[in-house]
C-alpha cells in the first residue's frame, strides 16, 4: 500500500505538504521511479502539473536517513538506493487554482485534486493506497471516496484516488437525495451562496433518474466497494464570487464552479447548475465506464491520443441539456434555447469547412482548449454535439422513435461499460450505430466524422420530421452582415477579431488591427458602433504594427455573412411530425 499525508501550516503561501510512504520490495534492480500526472482525465492536453512542485526530497520512512532522489524527466524522479526500504518522499505542492480541475487552499478551505498534486510510484499503481489530511478542528470532508475513519480516505489504486477530488472546509453545506437505489450528494462551498435546497434536489432526483432509467443500472467500477447496490455520487460544488463556469467529471463525483454565488438561484445562473451538473453526471456512463479503448488503462505521463471525443464530448454535451427536457426539469422552449446557443457556438465561424470531428479530437492534445489560429478548428462539444442530435433525428425517424440514440448508449454500455470489459473504438462505435440504425451509416462517419461536410441542409431536413425548422437569421451587427467584420472592445480597445473568409474585411484587414476611427469619427468605446447607418461603404482608420492606414470598406450586393441559426417550431407542422417531437422530447404539452 501507499500511504499519503497531507498538511498545511500557514494557508496563506498556498502550499500543502505532501509526503508518500511507499515499501520497494528487496530484490528491485531499479531505482525507485517517482511519477506526476502530466495531464487530467477530463481534459486532454499536457498540463505540466510538476511546475507546482516545490523540493522533492527522500528518505528511510524506518531511520529518516535520506536517499538520493534525482530529477529525469519534467515531472518524474528517481530515489536510489531503495531496494527492502520503506521509502518517504516530501515535498511541496503549490495550491492556487481554483477551477474545477484544481487545488485551492486558504484558510476557509482545503480544495484538492489527487490527480494534479500526488506522486504515484512506477510500478505500484494498482496497489492499494491512503490518503490522510491533517485538517483543523470543525473541518468535514466531501469526496466521492468513502472515509474509513475521519479524514482518511482509502482507494483501490492509485487510479480511483486520482480520481476522486476533495474539499474540506467547515462551512460545507449538505443535502442529499436517492435515485435508483443510488445515494446522490450535493456539497456546497461558497458563504454566499444561498440555495433553494427543495427546488435543487427536485430537479437533481428528476434528471437523476432520467439518466438511470436510459442507461438501467449505475455503473458497478463508479462504487468505492464495487457494489452497485452501496453506490454513491457526489456534486461537489464550489460556488465563487466572481463569474464563472466549469466543470470535471469522475466515476463517483464531479467539481463544479460556478458564480457569482449570490446568483445561483436566478434563471440565468441556475440553468447553468441544472446543465454542467447533468452534463457531469452523464459522463459517469459515457467516458468514465463506456471509455476509448486509447484511455484503458489511463497513461497520466503522456498524451492519450484518441479520435473519438466527438462521442465523449459530443453525446454528452447534446443529452446533458436534452435530458433535463425528457426529465421536466427544463421545457421544450427552454431546450430549444440551448440548442440554438450551440447553433451559434458552432456557426461563429468557418472553421468547421477545414477540420473534421475526428481530427479536432486528436488535435484538443494541439490547441483544442485554445482559441487558435482562425478557421482552423471544430468544437467537439458543439458540432459534436450537433452531429448527436442529426443522428438520433435520423434513427429515430428510420424506425418511427422505436429507436433512437438511446439504443446505441445502451449498447454502448452494455459491450464496453464494465472494468473487465476493453475500451471502444472508432470501428466499435461505426459498428454499434449502424446495428441500431438498420442500416450501414457509412455515409454519415464519412461526411460528418471523418469529413467537413455541411451539416446544414441534414439537419434541417432531420428537424423536419420532429415539426421543427432551421431558420436562418441576418446577423444583427451591420458589420459583420454586409462587410464580414467582427471587432472586440477591451479597456477603451477596438481591434479586430475576426474576417469572415471572401468578405470585404477579409481583403482590406487583419486580425488585430486596431480600428481607430469611422468615416472620421471616434466612437468609444467601440468604433463600430457607428456602423448603424445602412451605407455601401465605410471608411476606417486603422493602426497596424505602429502604423497609420486608412481603408474602405464596400459592401457586395446580395452578400451578407455570419448569418446566425435557429431551431424553431414550425407553425404548419403536420400530427405525425407533432407527434414526433413528443415523442423525441418525452414531453405531451409544451409548457
Amino acid at each position: 500500500m501507499t500511504y499519503y499525508h497531507v498538511s498545511f501550516d500557514n494557508p496563506l503561501t498556498f502550499y500543502l505538504q505532501i509526503q508518500l510512504v511507499v515499501a520497494v520490495p528487496a530484490d528491485a534492480t531499479e531505482p525507485l521511479a517517482l511519477q506526476l500526472p502530466a495531464w487530467r482525465p477530463g481534459r486532454y492536453e499536457l498540463q505540466n502539473f510538476a511546475q507546482k512542485i516545490l523540493r522533492v526530497e527522500a528518505s528511510d520512512a524506518d531511520t529518516d536517513a535520506p536517499l538520493p532522489c534525482y530529477k529525469t524527466t519534467k515531472d518524474r524522479w528517481e530515489v536510489s538506493g531503495a531496494a527492502g526500504r520503506a521509502v518517504r518522499v516530501r515535498y511541496r505542492f503549490y495550491a492556487h487554482q481554483l477551477d474545477a480541475g484544481g487545488s485551492w487552499l486558504d484558510e476557509t478551505q482545503l480544495y484538492l485534486n489527487p490527480v494534479q498534486a500526488l506522486l504515484y510510484a512506477v510500478g505500484h499503481e494498482t496497489e492499494a493506497c491512503q490518503l490522510t489530511l491533517a485538517l483543523p478542528a470543525g473541518w468535514r470532508v466531501a469526496c466521492g471516496l468513502p472515509q474509513s475513519e475521519p479524514n482518511v480516505l482509502p482507494a483501490r489504486d492509485f487510479d480511483q484516488l486520482a480520481d476522486s477530488p476533495l474539499i474540506a472546509s467547515p462551512t460545507l453545506q449538505h443535502e442529499q437525495y436517492t435515485a435508483g437505489g443510488v445515494s446522490f450528494h450535493v456539497w456546497a462551498q461558497g458563504d454566499e451562496a444561498v440555495l433553494d435546497w427543495p427546488r435543487l434536489l427536485a430537479d437533481f432526483e428528476a434528471f437523476s433518474q432520467s439518466q438511470l432509467e436510459l442507461f438501467g443500472s449505475f455503473p458497478s467500477g463508479s462504487s468505492g466497494s464495487g457494489n452497485a447496490s452501496n453506490a454513491e455520487f457526489h456534486f461537489l460544488n464550489q460556488f465563487v464570487p466572481g463569474a464563472y463556469y466549469h466543470g470535471v467529471e469522475h466515476a463517483t463525483s464531479t467539481v463544479i464552479v460556478l458564480g457569482p454565488a449570490g446568483q445561483i438561484m436566478r434563471e440565468e445562473l441556475y440553468k447553468e447548475l441544472l446543465g454542467v451538473s447533468c452534463h457531469e453526471l452523464f459522463h459517469v456512463w459515457n467516458v468514465k465506464a463506456i471509455r476509448p479503448a486509447e484511455m484503458r488503462p489511463y497513461d497520466y505521463a503522456r498524451e492519450n491520443y484518441f479520435s473519438t471525443c466527438y462521442v465523449a464530448e459530443g453525446l454528452t454535451t447534446y443529452y446533458g441539456e436534452y435530458l433535463l427536457c425528457r426529465a421536466r426539469v427544463r421545457t421544450p422552449a427552454q431546450y430549444l434555447e440551448e440548442l440554438n446557443t450551440v447553433l451559434r457556438r458552432h456557426f461563429a465561424d468557418a472553421g468547421g469547412d477545414n477540420l473534421s470531428l475526428a481530427d479536432a479530437s486528436t488535435d484538443l492534445w494541439l490547441d483544442g482548449y485554445r482559441p487558435g489560429v482562425p478557421d482552423r478548428k471544430v468544437s467537439v462539444y458543439h458540432k459534436g454535439a450537433l452531429v448527436a442530435l442529426l443522428l438520433d433525428l435520423t434513427i429515430r425517424q428510420l424506425h418511427q422513435h422505436q429507436r433512437s440514440l438511446d439504443d446505441v448508449l445502451r449498447q454502448l454500455y452494455q459491450e464496453f461499460g464494465q472494468p473487465d470489459q476493453p475500451g471502444y473504438t472508432a470501428a466499435d462505435y461505426a459498428r454499434v450505430v449502424s446495428e441500431v440504425a438498420g442500416r450501414d451509416m457509412k455515409r454519415y462517419f464519412d461526411q460528418f466524422i471523418h469529413g467537413t461536410a455541411p451539416l446544414l441542409e441534414p439537419l434541417s431536413r432531420a428537424l423536419t420530421g420532429v415539426g421543427c425548422e432551421l431558420v436562418a437569421l441576418e446577423n444583427s451587427a451591420e458589420a459583420e452582415r454586409a462587410f464580414g467584420l467582427r471587432a472586440v472592445a477591451r479597456a477603451e480597445r477596438t481591434s479586430v477579431a475576426y474576417c469572415w473568409p471572401g468578405s470585404p474585411a477579409e481583403a482590406l484587414l487583419s486580425v488585430d488591427d486596431e480600428i481607430l476611427a469611422v468615416n472620421g469619427r471616434r466612437e468609444t468605446p467601440n468604433p463600430l458602433l457607428l456602423f448603424t447607418e445602412g451605407l455601401p461603404a465605410y471608411e476606417l482608420t486603422i493602426l497596424r504594427q505602429g502604423r497609420l492606414r486608412t481603408v474602405t470598406l464596400r459592401a457586395e450586393p446580395g452578400r451578407t455573412f455570419g448569418a446566425v441559426y435557429e431551431v424553431q417550431k414550425r407553425a404548419a407542422a403536420t400530427a405525425e411530425q407533432q407527434a414526433g417531437f413528443e415523442k423525441w422530447l418525452g414531453v405531451i404539452n409544451e409548457q
